[in-house]
């Protein structure tokens, strides 16, 4: 059978979501506590990788396995063999033509800014600290001009292996609440470190350093040298994957905040 699955955790003591045997990661993790519910040996497939640091509360996977459990046994189980940064949040069975990755239309992602004067103890692995001042309309509005499909190279970074450097950005929006800046990204992929350069390059329009037309300009430069610096991926999260209804997957959205 083959089942879906949407995980959550804290990217905070994970060096990333991918597999590797020097460093403790997610997708080990996952794999582990499924392969002892199956008592077999499971492999995961993830609709996107994160980086090191960064947390999730809609990653989505998908597995195989000729273990019969039922649904809820799965959850259970699986919860019960995670450490405390992780959890399953659901667990469905899926059609065979169901792919984490390949069948996802959309891919949502937020970055917490605490825009404050001093950093903080109790966020500072949730949220990046910028102590400039941010005009967050300011932000938003340059934010347009990436709306749509274009070219991405300037905001890319030098390692990335996509062999396209096109992205459809569906969505890009950019709201204070309180000492709080989000910065809210739908696209239908993502290059990498993608969300954490456009994070940088808007916080150069609002802090005042770079003028509100500079964003539309450095996409048509598709430079990455001339681009803002990369922020740090503990402010970044994966919050929705969406496919296609039919699936009959849920739907449910949760859109950290503090």
């Amino acid at each position: 059978m083959k089942f879906a699955a949407a995980i959550e955790y804290d990217g905070s003591q994970f060096f990333g979501w991918q597999s590797q045997s020097h460093a403790r990661n997610v997708q080990d993790c996952v794999e582990r506590a499924l392969s002892q519910v199956a008592n077999s040996p499971i492999k995961i497939v993830c609709a996107g990788r994160t980086d090191a640091g960064a947390h999730a509360t809609g990653q989505v996977v998908h597995f195989e396995t000729s273990a019969r459990r039922e649904v809820y046994e799965w959850l259970r189980g699986v919860n019960a063999n995670l450490d405390d940064d992780v959890r399953v949040r659901w667990i469905a069975a899926v059609d065979q033509s169901f792919h984490a990755r390949n069948s996802a239309l959309r891919r949502h992602y937020r970055y917490i800014i605490l825009n404050v004067s001093s950093p903080s103890a109790l966020l500072r692995r949730l949220t990046t600290h910028c102590h400039q001042p941010l005009d967050a309309e300011a932000m938003n509005l340059s934010a347009q001009a990436l709306v749509g499909e274009h070219d991405f190279s300037s905001f890319r970074s030098a390692g990335c292996q996509s062999k396209t450097p096109y992205r459809s950005v569906y969505r890009l929006q950019i709201a204070r609440h309180g000492h709080l800046v989000y910065v809210d990204i739908c696209a239908n992929a993502f290059l990498q470190h993608m969300v954490r350069n456009i994070v940088g390059a808007l916080i150069e329009v609002g802090n005042g350093t770079r003028a509100r037309d500079w964003i539309a300009a450095l996409l048509r430069q598709r430079d990455r040298t001339q681009g803002g610096v990369s922020m740090s991926a503990k402010g970044l999260y994966l919050v929705r994957i969406e496919y296609d209804a039919n699936y009959g997957l849920p739907t449910e959205v949760i859109w950290p905040k503090f």
